[in-house]
Parts: structure tokens; sequence; C-alpha cells
């Protein structure tokens, strides 16, 4: 049976993509006046854009809610596909070479705050060598972040992935195994760590979702043992600080508790158990895969994870 749809015919001399550079300002800040700023209108010139968007859409866009503007459905649905056409926009006019060191613009980036306190100091200080007119913006985590770079909110991700989307890539920056850390003078360091004087004492685990079972339960449980978890807590920063105030452990990533050895009265400690080691990685969307500014920030923190 053949279908016959009655399409209505759009005409395009309508479509601005200056309004559309609107439109993915209001996806991203959820606000009229942050969305003007953010691509430099007034907020006049954004509320007459807004209108223009809702006539060329015939859609609200934007609502105000108890809980302040919220976005429509319609408009969410959108999100993907402008912000696809916008990076299909920018690399037809995009310069084949790029300069950082006249590069203007800004990079955002979304990891969770272990990895982010590993690379993204070495990583600000090499952007303000080679490009000082290049701003980064360190995107909020969202989950796993994968939609969130699919959307267009942030330009790459760095995390732990298994499986990805169509469209993306991905590329391993380092392999990391596990220590355990405990405040310095602990009682546990008076005698060699075995797996039962490791579950005897508090733990402080780490959950960036809040769910399900971590490495080391996991491998305490194949040896027939489990811990008490005292705190379980999403930042390994604060689980850090936790740490020097009690007698709790606290296991995390090898390097992370290696550089926070060198600011907080810690010791390290080889786990009496084997957990998994894991590949941290950073992820883009295809759509920026060959963009020369995006190749050479890619550059930057493969090499400065390297190190």
């Amino acid at each position: 049976m053949k279908l016959v749809m009655n399409m209505q015919k759009v005409d395009t001399s309508k479509v601005d993509l200056n309004l559309l550079k609107l439109f993915d300002a209001l996806l991203k800040e959820g606000s009229v006046t942050a969305a003007g700023a953010r691509i430099g209108l007034s907020q006049p010139a954004a509320s007459r854009g807004l209108a223009r968007l809702r006539r060329l859409f015939n859609d609200r866009i934007l609502v105000r809610s108890a809980n302040g503007w919220q976005l429509t459905p319609r408009a969410l649905s959108l999100s993907a596909p402008i912000a696809r056409l916008l990076d299909d926009a920018s690399a037809i006019i995009a310069p084949s070479e790029f300069s950082p060191a006249t590069a203007t613009g800004r990079f955002t980036l979304a990891c969770g705050d272990h990895l982010a306190s590993l690379l993204v100091p070495d990583l600000a200080a090499e952007l303000a060598r080679q490009a000082p007119a290049l701003d980064l913006i360190i995107a909020s985590p969202a989950g796993d972040n994968v939609a969130l770079i699919a959307q267009g909110g942030a330009d790459l991700a760095i995390g732990v992935y298994d499986k990805l989307p169509a469209r993306f890539y991905c590329k391993q920056l380092y392999e990391e195994d596990f220590v355990c850390i405990v405040r310095q003078g602990h009682a546990l360091l008076t005698e060699p760590l075995t797996v039962q004087r490791f579950v005897h004492w508090p733990h402080i685990a780490i959950s960036i979702t809040g769910l399900g079972s971590s490495a080391v339960d996991n491998a305490l449980k194949h040896h027939g043992f489990s811990r008490r978890v005292a705190v379980k807590a999403p930042y390994f920063l604060l689980a850090s600080s936790l740490v020097v105030e009690s007698d709790m452990i606290l296991t995390l990533p090898r390097r992370l508790a290696q550089k926070l050895s060198t600011s907080l009265p810690i010791t390290l400690c080889e786990l009496p158990l084997s957990v998994a080691p894991f590949a941290p990685s950073i992820i883009w969307h295809e759509r920026q895969h060959y963009d020369p500014a995006h190749v050479w920030l890619r550059q930057q923190i493969v090499g400065l994870a390297s190190v």
C-alpha cells in the first residue's frame, strides 16, 4: 500500500541561523536572559527572537512554571537536530587549520570530580600557554554524559565507557588500578594489611550514581567477605577529606591517591585483594571529529593523560 502524506511546505527564507543559535542557547540555559547573554544579545532582543522562534515552530518553546522557565516537549525533541545543524554550519565556514595562539571561543568538558582534579589543572595551564584566548568550561555531570554530548551540551566527556551509541568516538587515556588510603598514624599501618584487617575497619564508598555494587564489594564477595560502608558519597575529594578526620578506609584510583598524598596527611596502602582495573576514556560526537580545534584539544588531553 502506498501512503501519500501531505507535507507542509516550509519557507526557508524565514529560517535565520541566528534564530537557531538562540534556540540552542535557550536549550542550554533555560532562560531568555541567560540565553541572550550566551550569544551576545540584550534581553529585549532575546525576547523578540523567542517570539520569532515560537512563530517559526508553532510552539511555545519556553514556558513559565512554578519552578521558573521550562522547555516544551517539542523544544526538547529538536535539541539534537538543531545542535547538529549548527555544528555542520560551523564546520562549513570553519578554517581548515587551527591556530591556538590566535583562536577565541570556549570548550565545554564534562567529567566527574576525580578525573577533573587529575586533568583539568594541567589542561587549563596548557590552554593559558598555547591558546590564551580560549576558555574552558567544566559542565555539571549528567550521569555518564553521553546524552549531554549527543545534545551538544558539551564538546567532550571523560569517563569509563563500555558501550557507546552510534556516531560516537572513544579514545582510551590510560589504565588505572586501585589503592586504599588512611590517615597518617592509623592503627591499620602497624601490621601487614590482610583482607581480614581490611574489612575490620569502617569504609567510605564512592558511588557516582548510587546504583549497583562497587568493584571492591564484588571482589570481597568473591573471597567470601563483606565490609561495612559507614559513608557513601559521590565525591572523591569529599571522601578523602573524611579519611583525614576519621579511622575510615577509602579505596580510590592510584593516580588520584598519589596526587592527594602531596597535600593531605594520608598514607597509601596496597589492597590485600585483586580488584579489576579500569580505563578512563575521552568521548566525542562524530559531528566534531574532524573539526581542527577539537582535534587539537583532544590531542592536548591525550598527551597530558599519558604523562
